[in-house]
């Protein structure tokens, strides 16, 4: 998308922004002139963000140092954004919790909760009362929580109610003039999936790139969508005519959902 038509006032506020969705976002977003208040919990991470991404675009990248478990974030993230307004707030948030229902701790089910969707509400609230006109709020889900697996009780249980709550904010904040949506990819081409694929391949017997085609062999277009492809999608629903697209739910995932409608 070219001509974004940004307030010298705007920003944008990415949480999870060191994560290789949450970086793929930044870089594209600062490429449309529309400054970026980078999220994440290292210092360290934020610190290469800034040095890396805050010069290619034509905006900059703020750090900002934030726990999304905590409800210390919120104030946090708010005064990062101080008098400003928010054009665009963005949950990319992963998950580090695996297993079925029989192997994961209900402790660790419960936190992946509080991660994403707690934090989807936690960011909300810091940015409900600076939000630019034809704002955006969007959160980055999975695949999973529409079509779960059986070793997957984390991803699936909470980004099914990821999108539970992102129906409600729709409601909430529509008539306000807060268009949100979800997206929600299948597996990515990153680092961290070819960490899954080790690891499941280590308990499995098998090869790591035997169970990585698993994944690939799964969507019908023979190859898996990346970073880039989510970040490019995001992206464009800042365009006015994505408000048509408000509290839906966008699968890019190279035909790995199987459900019509």
């Amino acid at each position: 998308m070219t001509g974004l038509d940004v307030g010298p006032d705007e920003v944008a506020v990415v949480v999870g922004a060191t994560g290789a969705v949450g970086e793929a976002v930044v870089r594209r977003i600062i490429a449309l002139g529309l400054p970026v208040i980078a999220v994440a919990r290292s210092a360290d991470s934020l610190a290469r963000l800034v040095a890396q991404a805050g010069g290619e675009g034509g905006a900059v990248v703020e750090a900002c140092e934030a726990d999304i478990s905590t409800d210390e974030s919120v104030a946090r993230i708010e005064s990062a954004v101080g008098s400003r307004r928010v054009r665009l707030a963005l949950f990319a948030g992963g998950l580090a919790v695996a297993g079925s229902v029989d192997a994961i701790a209900a402790s660790e089910l419960a936190r992946a909760a509080d991660v994403k969707v707690g934090g989807t509400v936690r960011l909300l609230h810091a940015v409900r009362d600076h939000l630019a006109d034809d704002a955006r709020l969007i959160a980055i889900g999975g695949s999973l929580g529409f079509e779960p697996g059986p070793m997957d009780a984390g991803p699936g249980t909470v980004n099914a109610a990821l999108a539970n709550l992102m129906r409600q904010v729709s409601k909430l904040y529509g008539p306000k003039g807060l268009v949100t949506m979800m997206i929600a990819p299948g597996p990515l081409d990153t680092p961290r999936l070819r960490a899954v694929a080790a690891r499941r391949a280590e308990e499995s017997g098998r090869k790591t790139d035997e169970v990585y085609g698993d994944y690939v062999s799964a969507t019908s277009i023979g190859a898996l969508p990346t970073a880039g492809d989510v970040a490019w999608l995001a992206e464009t629903l800042l365009h006015p005519q994505a408000r048509a697209l408000h509290g839906n739910v966008l699968h890019p995932d190279g035909g790995v959902r199987h459900g019509v409608g």
